[in-house]
């Protein structure tokens, strides 16, 4: 990476899922020739489309995008990984002069990009394949339970269904003596990698949520159910990590007769819903955050060329 003296400028639009973020991005991509590097932790599968909310294949003629595609459902991703690719990609955009937008709603792909992972602590590997014999055997609500009473920090911060965060913050926890969460205090992201300007967009709550409802009809009439159909078909299991991410696994249940269909659409409704009040008490812990109207694109605009200037 470049020195301190001469750091790598990049700009960042997050925010919750239904935000707009997609359309802002690449309006702002267009005024000033930038490119966009995904921050999304299921954007990286391919054959995940729909249910993803994928930058359709129009916008990313428009537009060019990495960290889409780049992975096949049955492999595992995390934030190294992530971080690796993104700073390759981010480094040669910087030697050709090209300017960077990070857009996405993973916020822990972000962090990590902005202020790098702590380093890892040895894991004991009988731990390790304990806890994976034992979330195979006994099922992960059982394993969310012991992190709540080992490290109820960590797991306020996880969803229950997060499988390998959940095995990732007990291998720690259980093979050092330490909660998890001790070890992202201890480490502080507080030295920047990059120098980013921080867009949040923002929604207010009802209006969000409407949003939320009708982009989850819109995906069920658009094909969602028949794109984990064909997953399935192509021999993608359900157990998959990425087949237990929102909406995969709902679907799932759906096509095995554990919830109507009514019930399916309810469901993935709220745990939309949910999931992206997670995601905003997530980014309004971020530090130099600008947060900004979801519709006032121009207003992005401005800031980002006065960043870039």
């Amino acid at each position: 990476m470049p020195s301190e003296s001469d750091p790598i400028r990049i700009v960042v639009i997050c925010g919750p899922t239904g935000t707009g973020k997609t359309a802002a991005a690449i309006e702002i991509a267009k005024a000033i020739g930038a490119v966009i590097v995904s921050a999304d932790s299921m954007q990286v599968y391919r054959y995940m489309d729909i249910g993803t909310a994928k930058p359709t294949p129009a916008e990313r003629t428009a537009v060019t995008h990495h960290l889409i595609d780049v992975m096949d459902p049955d492999e595992a991703f995390d934030a190294q990984q992530y971080v690796a690719l993104a700073d390759s990609v981010i480094e040669d955009l910087f030697r050709r002069k090209i300017p960077v937008l990070v857009v996405g709603g993973t916020g822990l792909y972000i962090r990590a990009l902005r202020y790098g992972l702590f380093s890892a602590p040895k894991i004991d590997p009988m731990i390790r394949s304990a806890l994976r014999a034992e979330a195979s055997e006994r099922g992960l609500a059982e394993l969310y339970d012991r992190l709540r009473v080992l490290d109820p920090q960590s797991a306020a911060a996880l969803h229950p269904n997060d499988r390998q965060r959940i095995l990732r913050a007990l291998e720690v926890s259980l093979s050092t003596g330490r909660p998890f969460s001790s070890y992202l205090k201890e480490h502080g992201f507080r030295s920047e990698r990059y120098a980013a300007c921080v867009i949040g967009l923002y929604r207010e709550r009802e209006a969000l949520y409407e949003r939320i409802d009708r982009r989850v009809d819109d995906m069920l009439e658009n094909g969602f159910l028949q794109e984990v159909e064909r997953l399935l078909q192509m021999g993608y299991s359900a157990g998959l990590a990425s087949m237990q991410s929102l909406g995969y696994r709902h679907l799932v249940d759906f096509i095995d007769g554990r919830m109507s269909w009514e019930e399916t659409v309810r469901t993935l409704k709220r745990d939309t819903r949910r999931y992206a009040k997670r995601q905003m008490t997530w980014f309004q812990k971020e530090r130099n955050m600008i947060w900004i109207d979801a519709h006032r694109t121009d207003a992005m605009i401005a800031v980002v060329k006065d960043f870039l200037r």
